[in-house]
């Protein structure tokens, strides 16, 4: 028996098997727990697999005292590839534990948005309260998980005012404290402790982690949440068709401070999808603070405003003009916006921002002249040239690509992508080798072969190779390269 539960401690897929051929029961215990339990909890996905397939009962109980579920082990660590293995095999989603808790419920309130997607994607109810009478929805806006309330939404979850109420208690609440307040309450007056908090970037945004720790420094209590509250309240306010004013959905992307982090980024997606007349001139008033963020914030939403490129695009190319200093904001977001315009008038200001320090702001300069550059530019190529040698690997791949689509068939254009067919980042390489091919340069075989032999068989590489075989005229080159399987797998 043990033999069992050690190669499903080690993750050892071929150990399980001989030890099930061996006669271990693929129901079989260890200290009650059953094998099942052990390797859901553990995510070993391909174990969890294995069993089931042995005979492994999907929903049998574990534990001493009876009362664990291999599912809820699985939603508590956010195993979403177990869970569904276990879904798969017929494990009811809204099977109860101890104590009344289900597999969503867990995932709900520990924040694992994706396992709780799967769990309703297999029937999970998704207004089904959970053990202390909190409903889903309310649970998730609490926990400030904006993946589990948008997973809920998506699935037609209605408690939906309450939820509202629930994330704007937290919109700009001092989290941290609050946990501490909660685990301080909780503990064993008798004993001291330091309460020691980290910030976390995950999930679209900040995981706040607090910990209690005794005075020997051993850990004690912990507790932790998720930030995503306003974007939650923004979230459920387009739910229930409520217009939130233009300067509180700034207001929430400006308190959290990061371009890509959901708050943000779901205020710029409620704000662009209005899609009108008031919303371009607040949008376009705000190009014009002192504050980068505010000006950041008001270019990405005339950037992907529908209908207004028009309007949009003098107003984003005079704030890149003025976007000097190492900085990358306002800098990225203007680049992205005239990128997402694709406005050819635009490309002075974009080569202008070539050679800022900060390479993602290079790499989106490269990504946004992508296509819009025209025939004959000099100056355009030499920018280009110069980004597809820069020292970050993502800024080669796109000024590559970049150097790619220009209309332009020269020697210049075409040395420039030979050089960059041995690229050390196989995606540049293969960019370099689809840019040879559009433009019928014999060398773009070999090195498309190259990619399609010896590449990742799963990467990105290897599919922009493949995208580049329309571009052959042989057709039984095409049909070579097509049929060629990659050495690794």
């Amino acid at each position: 028996m043990s033999t069992l539960f050690d190669a499903i401690l080690d993750g050892d897929e071929d150990g399980v098997v001989r030890a099930l051929r061996e006669g271990a029961g693929p129901d079989s215990r260890e200290d009650g727990e059953t094998a099942l339990y052990r390797a859901a909890v553990g995510d070993e996905a391909g174990i969890v697999r294995l069993l089931l397939a042995a005979g492994a009962d999907p929903g049998l109980e574990s534990g001493e005292d009876g009362g664990d579920l291999p599912l809820c082990g699985a939603a508590c660590g956010g195993h979403a590839e177990v869970a569904s293995a276990l879904l798969a095999a017929g494990a009811a989603a809204d099977q109860e534990e101890a104590y009344g808790f289900t597999a969503l419920a867990w995932a709900l309130r520990l924040g694992h948005a994706d396992t709780a997607r799967v769990l309703l994607e297999h029937g999970a109810d998704p207004d089904r309260p959970g053990p202390d009478g909190i409903l889903p929805l309310v649970a998730a806006a609490r926990r400030g998980s904006t993946g589990c309330v948008r997973a809920l939404l998506d699935h037609g979850a209605t408690a939906r005012e309450a939820a509202l109420r629930e994330a704007r208690r937290w919109i700009g609440a001092d989290i941290a404290a609050e946990l501490r307040r909660g685990l301080v309450a909780g503990h064993d007056g008798g004993e001291t402790y330091e309460a020691v908090v980290r910030r976390v970037r995950e999930d679209g945004g900040l995981t706040v982690v607090v910990e209690l720790l005794r005075e020997d420094g051993a850990p004690g209590r912990g507790d932790d949440r998720h930030t995503g509250h306003a974007a939650i309240a923004t979230l459920l306010e387009a739910a229930l068709g409520l217009r939130t004013p233009h300067e509180e959905l700034a207001a929430r992307a400006l308190r959290c401070g990061e371009p890509e982090f959901d708050d943000w980024t779901t205020a710029v997606a409620e704000l662009t999808a209005r899609a009108d007349e008031e919303t371009f001139v607040t949008a376009a008033a705000w190009c014009a603070y002192r504050d980068p963020l505010r000006r950041a914030l008001g270019a990405q939403v005339l950037g992907a405003l529908p209908g207004f490129a028009a309007g949009a695009v003098p107003v984003l190319r005079r704030l890149a003009a003025e976007a000097s200093g190492p900085a990358r904001e306002p800098a990225l977001s203007v680049v992205t916006a005239l990128g997402t315009c694709a406005e050819p008038s635009a490309v002075p200001e974009l080569l202008a921002l070539a050679a800022h320090p900060d390479p993602v702001v290079r790499r989106s300069v490269a990504g946004s002249l992508a296509g819009i550059v025209p025939a004959g530019h000099v100056e355009a190529l030499g920018v280009l040239l110069a980004l597809s040698r820069d020292g970050d690997a993502r800024v080669r791949d796109w000024a590559t690509l970049a150097l790619a689509e220009l209309p332009d068939d020269t020697p210049l254009v075409r040395e420039g992508l030979a050089e960059r067919l041995a690229d050390a980042d196989p995606e540049t390489a293969a960019e370099a080798a689809r840019g040879l091919a559009i433009r019928q340069d014999p060398r773009a075989v070999d090195a498309l072969a190259s990619v399609l032999a010896d590449g990742d068989p799963e990467g990105p590489a290897r599919e922009t190779a493949l995208a580049a075989l329309e571009y052959l005229h042989d057709p039984r080159v095409r049909t070579r390269l097509e049929w060629m399987r990659p050495r690794r797998s």
